[in-house]
């Protein structure tokens, strides 16, 4: 938990003189479109037309508002915006990141002269105006990265803990080519590989068109369907407000042409075989969800086939990371072997937020001795299964204390 300081308890002037809260999407965009630029240190997860069809479809449908904070110095200008969405709970208001599990990453948009400079003593202003500018009784801030393109997250200043999971990622170092970074193929991927090549039409491509997309996209909502339930887990995908949100995302164009969710996939003439959707900055490149066939072809590991073609792609075009999303998976670490340093926040700014803050901490610092101990993620797992074989299940194994 955090204690708010006083402002004037400071012995320097704050650089955010004043905070803002907006309660509505269209109100906010064209400030939020503006700290989109090459001078603040933004996360692709965090355009605002990534965001904006999240929170009206998902954030909408899970009864959650919009509360968009904007940090001004003195002159008026924006310092940073917190994309955040209220929601109350058992008497609790909290504030997240908009995006929920859709979002790799969560962060402010930054300016990048602020966040260099920025102080334990400017976030403790920040956050005392904040909780005498609106209601609200807890910041619950998951999953924010520490820094980003070399630029501290200010929020890493105040009191954190880090995230239970990991996410495996890869500095792409100059020169390195994508044989660097791929490794020599074993021979058993060789010969798989030289199975696809065989099939007739074989090829790698990103979507292009909003007839392709629309194409792939009807194809992974079917497959994936099919496989979650073949495994008895419930399909997330399934829900009609995460579809109309995935494919906004994916059809619409940033300013360069490329699409806020690209979808990058293996074909052949007579079937799709494996596709991969990611979010991209032009520095680095972060995967979000995939599947691949049902058919034969499966046993050629086509998903690993593809997630060498992406980032051969990727080097090519001179991008200096790559990650694949949370957890540890044995897939992931063929190309990983190092973690982004990632952390929680919870940061009360009321008496009842105290409390709130503390009980999520707890749960947390749960997670992580479940998680990261054998014997009890073992036990934990054995649990599950008693409580939940018979039922589809989407529930984390880390946040089985949670039930």
């Amino acid at each position: 938990m955090i204690a708010i300081e006083s402002p004037t308890a400071r012995a320097q002037p704050a650089r955010i003189a004043a905070v803002d809260v907006v309660h509505d999407l269209d109100a906010a965009e064209t400030i939020w479109r503006s700290l989109e630029n090459s001078s603040h240190s933004i996360t692709p997860f965090q355009r605002f037309d990534f965001l904006a069809p999240w929170q009206r479809e998902v954030g909408e449908s899970a009864g959650l508002s919009p509360f968009i904070v904007i940090a001004r110095d003195g002159d008026g200008q924006p310092r940073g915006l917190l994309p955040l969405a209220l929601q109350t709970a058992l008497g609790v208001r909290r504030a997240s990141f908009m995006g929920g599990e859709h979002a790799t990453f969560n962060m402010g948009l930054w300016e990048r002269g602020f966040a260099l400079g920025a102080t334990k003593a400017d976030l403790h202003a920040f956050m005392a105006m904040l909780a005498k500018r609106d209601k609200v009784d807890v910041l619950a801030l998951r999953q924010q990265p520490a820094q980003w393109r070399g630029v501290q997250n200010p929020l890493a200043l105040l009191p954190h803990e880090p995230l239970v999971l990991n996410c495996p990622m890869r500095t792409i170092e100059p020169g390195a080519t994508a044989a660097n970074l791929i490794g020599n193929p074993s021979r058993r991927m060789k010969l798989k590989q030289r199975k696809l090549l065989e099939l007739t039409g074989y090829r790698y491509h990103v979507a292009s068109t909003d007839a392709d997309i629309a194409r792939l996209l009807d194809w992974f909502f079917r497959v994936k369907s099919e496989r979650l339930a073949e495994r008895k887990v419930s399909n997330a995908f399934a829900e009609r407000a995460v579809e109309k949100f995935i494919r906004a995302a994916c059809t619409t164009r940033l300013s360069h042409g490329g699409r806020v969710i690209e979808i990058h996939a293996l074909e052949c003439d007579e079937e799709v075989i494996a596709i991969f959707a990611l979010a991209a900055d032009g520095h680095r490149f972060s995967t979000m969800f995939n599947t691949y066939t049902l058919s034969g072809n499966a046993k050629f590991s086509p998903g690993l086939l593809l997630m060498q073609e992406i980032i051969h792609h990727f080097a090519g075009r001179h991008y200096r990371a790559f990650d694949f999303g949370l957890g540890s998976h044995e897939y992931k670490r063929l190309f990983c072997k190092d973690d982004e340093p990632l952390f929680d926040s919870f940061i009360p700014l009321t008496r009842v937020g105290r409390q709130a803050a503390g009980v999520m901490s707890a749960v947390d610092r749960t997670k992580r001795l479940v998680e990261h101990h054998p014997k009890l993620r073992g036990v934990a797992q054995r649990l599950r299964k008693v409580l939940l074989d018979k039922a589809f299940c989407t529930i984390p194994l880390v946040s089985l204390l949670q039930m």
